[in-house]
């Protein structure tokens, strides 16, 4: 699987930010023309363009999806498309189309909400929670690729394969 591979680990690396077993911080960066939230699992990061209006074609499909932001009074909205199928959210399709809060809610409190809505769903759907700010470091996740778990489940799977009865 992708996290055995390093790849995404966890759900806060990949949108919608949900909390996963550990390593949950976010780092919020914002310029003039983005917005770049980098995620303590795997140190990933999200750039999120806020002069783009229109999302890239539908044939260009990311593991993060497409994310465009832009401004609504004091509150950025991120619409995110182009997801594949190698990243889901709860069962999620390719066409999920995710939208995304964020406000503050306090002086170190950012209130974030996120509407899923997707075909693979009965109906749109959205989730709500709090992020406090924090003066703690982020720390540095060691991902080492399964040193022995990715060989383990090749040779399994070979194994497999050989002693198939026809």
């Amino acid at each position: 699987p992708n996290a055995e591979r390093c790849l995404v680990v966890g759900s806060s690396a990949v949108p919608p930010l949900m909390p996963a077993f550990y390593n949950n911080t976010i780092q919020i960066v914002q310029t003039a023309d983005f917005v770049v939230i980098v995620s303590e699992m795997i140190h990933d990061a999200r750039i999120i363009p806020l002069k783009r209006t229109a999302h890239l074609p539908s044939s260009v499909r990311e593991w993060k999806g497409d994310s465009i932001g832009r401004w609504e009074g004091e509150t950025l909205v991120v619409d995110t498309t182009n997801f594949t199928s190698k990243t889901t959210t709860r069962g999620s399709s390719p066409q999920l189309h995710l939208v995304e809060r964020f406000s503050l809610s306090g002086p170190d409190a950012l209130k974030y909400e996120f509407t899923i809505d997707d075909p693979a769903f009965v109906r749109p759907w959205t989730a709500e929670s709090r992020m406090t700010r924090t003066s703690d470091q982020m720390y540095e996740y060691a991902c080492h690729e399964g040193n022995y778990s990715l060989p383990n489940v090749l040779s399994g799977r070979r194994f497999t394969e050989r002693n198939k009865t026809p």
